[in-house]
């Protein structure tokens, strides 16, 4: 697995799926809201297996 997400999208990703867990867990939130499971393992992994399919990376290009 090749890191494709970085950067604000990465932040973005972690912070959304903490504060959907947070609402389902601690505050009593929909079952629904643990969907933010997902945007908090791609974000915390750096890749997301959606965005090979798409051809996007917000990674961005290591110089060699």
């Amino acid at each position: 697995m090749k890191a494709n997400v970085g950067g604000i999208d990465k932040v973005l990703r972690i912070g959304g799926g903490v504060a959907l867990v947070a609402w389902a867990a601690l505050l009593g939130g929909p079952t629904w809201a643990w969907i933010g499971v997902v945007p908090l393992a791609t974000g915390l992994t750096g890749f997301c297996p959606v965005y090979p399919l798409l051809g996007m990376s917000t990674c961005p290009m290591k110089k060699d």
